[in-house]
C-alpha cells in the first residue's frame, strides 16, 4: 500500500499505481515466500527423529504462507481500491 501511495503522490492514477505497485513488489514477495517454504519443506515432509510431531506444524506454516501471499498480492490491492472509491464518492457527495 505504501508503494501504491508513493506512486499516487507522483501523479499516477489509482489503478495504474496499484498495477505498478504490484509489479514492483511481486518479485520480493515471491522470493521471500519461496525461500521460507523451501526451508520448511524438510519439516513438512517429516525427515528425522520425532518428525511425526513436527510435520503438522510445517504443513500449517507453509499453508499459511501461501494463503498470506495470495492475500498480499491480490486481496489487499482490491480492498484498497474499493475503500478509496468509497472515500472518493463520500467526499464528492459531501462537497456537492
Amino acid at each position: 500500500v505504501d508503494c501504491i501511495n508513493s506512486r499516487i503522490k507522483e501523479g499516477m492514477q489509482r489503478r495504474e499505481a496499484i498495477v505498478e505497485g504490484g509489479k514492483i513488489r511481486l518479485r520480493p514477495i515471491l522470493m521471500t515466500t519461496t525461500t521460507t517454504i523451501l526451508g520448511l519443506l524438510p519439516l513438512a515432509l517429516g525427515f528425522g527423529e520425532g518428525a511425526e510431531l513436527r510435520m503438522p506444524m510445517g504443513i500449517t506454516v507453509i499453508g499459511g504462507l501461501l494463503f498470506s501471499t495470495l492475500l498480499t498480492l491480490i486481496l489487499v490491492p482490491i480492498v484498497y481500491d474499493v475503500v478509496e472509491k468509497i472515500k472518493e464518492s463520500a467526499w464528492k457527495r459531501d462537497n456537492i
